[in-house]
């Protein structure tokens, strides 16, 4: 079935189908790429073929002509690979095609907000979307104890090295805050990862230091309260 257009004299045959389109715009992306490298259609087979999912060079070349038939998705996560990009960007190439079609009939959009869509990055997709959003806000928590354990480190040894009082007094602070902003982080860790297990999923993995600071066996989530991601 090819693209609804109602636009008078619109002729469906002058149209490729949703699918094509997204053939086109990979197949194009992977030559962009890989004359960006400077590989040839056989390095770009020999890479492949390194990574233990062989793609023949007549395959490629089909491909970025138009000549091939499918896409396999495990060909499009190899490809990105080998030529040193995330497959997203094979899939949606921002900055370099202005406007795609997310799905068959629908209007073109974005790019990026298209690319959003994809990666769950979308803010608007609703509650089934919770999990990511858990999973995204551990690994923003989690950073944010170690940046602060590394900066209460520092203000630590400024401040006994500091060369005077005041000096001293403003490490002294650095220090505390340091210390408040991983506490924040703690917390918010206990938070999400309790949410998880409520949703009888397995939290990432912690090491065995922060995880006895976080996983708290009296941890109980209020399961009324809307977590603040």
């Amino acid at each position: 079935m090819t693209q609804r257009n109602s636009d008078p004299g619109y002729d469906e045959d002058d149209v490729p189908e949703w699918v094509d389109h997204v053939k086109i715009t990979v197949a194009a992306e992977v030559r962009r790429r890989r004359k960006e490298l400077r590989m040839s259609a056989q390095d770009l087979a020999d890479a492949c073929a390194e990574l233990g999912h062989p793609i023949p060079r007549n395959v490629i070349a089909n491909m970025e002509s138009g000549r091939r038939a499918s896409l396999p998705l495990v060909d499009v996560m190899v490809l990105a690979k080998a030529l040193n990009t995330p497959p997203i960007c094979l899939i949606y190439p921002v900055g370099y095609v202005e406007e795609v079609q997310q799905l068959p009939f629908t209007d073109p959009t974005t790019t990026l907000r298209a690319l959003s869509w994809f990666t769950g990055e979308n803010r608007e997709l609703g509650a089934d979307d919770d999990m990511l959003r858990y999973f995204r806000a551990h690994h923003a928590a989690e950073k944010t104890v170690m940046a602060a354990r590394q900066d209460e480190e520092l203000a630590r040894y400024h401040a006994k090295t500091a060369p005077n009082a005041t000096r001293k007094a403003q490490a002294l602070l650095n220090q505390a805050h340091a210390a408040q902003e991983g506490e924040a982080g703690k917390e918010q860790l206990r938070r999400v990862r309790a949410f998880i297990w409520q949703a009888d999923a397995t939290p990432p993995f912690l090491g065995p230091d922060l995880a006895a600071e976080v996983d708290q066996p009296e941890t109980d989530p209020d399961t009324a309260e809307e977590i603040d991601l």
